[in-house]
């Protein structure tokens, strides 16, 4: 009856840490693979996004994306420091959730991500020959980083 017992435990133990170990795997699967200077986006969807950015944006972030009064500025040192090390699906769901502020939602994802495309485009960031896809979980794979030497380490 004892050995019956111990196998019982030493089985759900063992089931219990499998499924731990599949957990860790799964999340860790959606880490940050890629960085923003390994180019993901195209000049064409930049383009895109730039035409978006003036008509939607620019009122707001300034037609340079300095910013101005509250709008923060999207372009730059002070862009960079604030979001070096989180991911272009970070930066993606911050402006799906709040942006424009008067109507929050009102752009397609396809929409948001062209106009990141402009963003990456204007900090110096490489073009690529695929276009960025605006699928969430693909964007959080992709780190945004302020200086190439960092994401070389």
């Amino acid at each position: 009856m004892k050995i019956k017992i111990n196998v019982k435990i030493a089985f759900v133990a063992g089931a219990g840490l499998a499924v731990i170990g599949a957990f860790r795997s799964a999340t860790g699967a959606q880490e940050p693979s890629r960085s923003v200077w390994d180019g993901v986006y195209t000049e064409e969807q930049a383009k895109r996004g730039a035409a978006l950015y003036g008509r939607e944006c620019s009122s707001c972030h300034g037609t340079d994306l300095t910013g101005a009064d509250e709008a923060l500025a999207l372009a730059g040192p002070a862009f960079l420091a604030n979001w070096d090390g989180l991911t272009v699906g970070d930066l993606s769901e911050r402006v799906r959730r709040s942006m424009p502020p008067n109507k929050p939602g009102q752009l397609s994802r396809q929409q948001i991500t062209d106009i990141l495309c402009h963003l990456l485009s204007v900090n110096g960031f490489p073009a690529a020959k695929t276009e960025l896809e605006p699928k969430t979980e693909l964007l959080k794979q992709i780190r945004i980083e302020a200086s190439k030497h960092k994401a070389n380490e």
